[in-house]
C-alpha cells in the first residue's frame, strides 16, 4: 500500500514537472481566443482590438473565433473543457461568469472553480437604446410611455440569461415597468434588429450601441456607469433616476479552463499589459467607451465571485426564471 501511495505521489510530481516544462516553452503554436458571442457586439470589439497586439507581445498569432449560443454558455462550456495549455483561452464577460450562472441551474460549468481567471481587459458601460420610433427622447418619457403601455413593446438582448437580459430585468422590477424579452444568439444580432426596428430597444453594451447613437439610428435613455459619460453627457445614469442597483458595469477578460499553469497565466497577463502600453491599443478600447483594467489575476477572480453574487441575490429576489 506504501508502495502505491509513493508510486502515485512520484507519478503526479512527473506530471506537475511536465507541465510546467512545457509551460515555460509556451507559446510555441497558434494561439485561440474564443468569443462566446455571434461577431458585432462589444465581446467581439474588444477581443479583436487586444488579440493582435497581445500575439506580438506573445510571439505567436493569436486568433479570434466566435462561438455563439445560449447567452455565451455554449462558448464558455467550450472554453471550460478545453485542454489547460494555454493554447485555447476565452473571453470572459459578465453574462458568462455571473448572469448566466445565476439564473440557469443547469450550467455545465461553475464560473467559481471551472477556470482559472488570467486579466480583466477593460470594463464597459451599458446602456438602455431605443429605436428611434420609439415616442421618448429622454428617461423620463421612456417609463412614463412603458407605465401607459404595459407589455406593448419589447427589448432585444444577447441571450436568456445575458447581463442584458438579468439588467433589464431587474430595471423592469424595480420601476414597475414590462416590456417582453426577445433573445438573439448575441448582441450583435439584437442590436442589427433594433437599429432596423423590428425590436423597440435594447440594453447592451456601450461600446456596440455607441456608433448607431452617434449616427442618430439609437436614442440613448439611461447609462449604467460611475457618473455621466463623455460621450453622452446628457444621458442620466441608473443612479441619477433612483435605480442604483442596475448600474453596474460590464467586463471583458481573458480566462483558460482550470488548472492552467501560473507560468501560462503569467505569460498572458503580462502580454494583455504589454499591449496596453501602446497608446493606439488604449485608445481603441477607450474610444468605445470602456475603461481600462488590466488587474491581477487574483483581482480578476474575485471580481468574478463578487459580480456572481450580485447577480445571485437578483435572481433570487427578483425571483427570475429561464423562460
Amino acid at each position: 500500500m506504501q508502495r502505491r501511495y509513493l508510486f502515485a505521489l512520484s507519478a503526479l510530481a512527473l506530471s506537475a514537472a511536465a507541465g510546467s516544462a512545457l509551460a515555460q516553452g509556451y507559446p510555441n503554436k497558434v494561439i485561440k481566443l474564443q468569443v462566446p458571442f455571434a461577431p458585432g457586439g462589444t465581446t467581439d470589439i474588444v477581443a479583436r482590438v487586444i488579440s493582435e497586439p497581445l500575439g506580438k507581445a506573445l510571439g505567436q498569432t493569436v486568433i479570434v473565433e466566435n462561438k455563439a449560443g445560449g447567452g455565451g454558455v455554449v462558448g464558455a462550456t467550450e472554453t471550460a473543457r478545453a485542454i489547460p495549455d494555454g493554447y485555447s483561452l476565452g473571453v470572459a464577460t459578465v453574462s458568462t461568469t455571473a448572469a448566466n450562472p445565476a439564473i440557469n441551474p443547469k450550467i455545465s460549468y461553475n464560473p467559481l472553480t471551472d477556470f482559472t481567471p488570467i486579466i480583466n481587459i477593460a470594463a464597459t458601460p451599458n446602456i438602455i437604446a431605443v429605436h428611434p420610433s420609439f415616442p421618448a427622447r429622454n428617461y423620463k418619457e421612456f417609463v412614463a410611455e412603458l407605465k401607459k403601455n404595459p407589455g406593448k413593446y419589447s427589448y432585444s438582448s444577447s441571450g436568456t440569461g445575458g447581463i442584458g437580459h438579468l439588467q433589464m430585468e431587474l430595471y423592469k422590477g424595480l420601476s414597475g415597468t414590462f416590456v417582453t424579452h426577445i433573445p438573439y444568439r448575441g448582441a450583435g444580432p439584437a442590436l442589427n434588429d433594433t437599429v432596423a426596428g423590428q425590436v423597440n430597444m435594447i440594453f447592451d453594451n456601450l461600446p456596440s450601441a455607441l456608433p448607431f447613437i452617434q449616427q442618430k439610428r439609437l436614442i440613448p435613455i439611461v447609462v449604467a456607469a460611475p457618473q455621466r459619460l463623455a460621450v453622452l453627457p446628457d444621458v442620466p445614469t441608473f443612479k441619477e433616476v433612483g435605480l442604483e442597483p442596475v448600474n453596474r458595469m460590464a467586463y471583458y477578460g481573458i480566462l483558460g479552463p482550470k488548472g492552467l499553469p501560473k507560468e501560462v497565466v503569467d505569460k498572458v497577463s503580462a502580454g494583455v499589459k504589454k499591449a496596453l502600453e501602446d497608446p493606439a491599443v488604449r485608445k481603441r478600447i477607450e474610444d468605445t467607451g470602456s475603461l481600462i483594467v488590466a488587474n491581477t489575476p487574483e483581482q480578476f477572480s474575485a471580481q468574478i465571485k463578487a459580480e456572481f453574487d450580485v447577480y445571485k441575490k437578483v435572481v433570487q429576489s427578483a425571483n427570475l426564471k429561464l423562460e
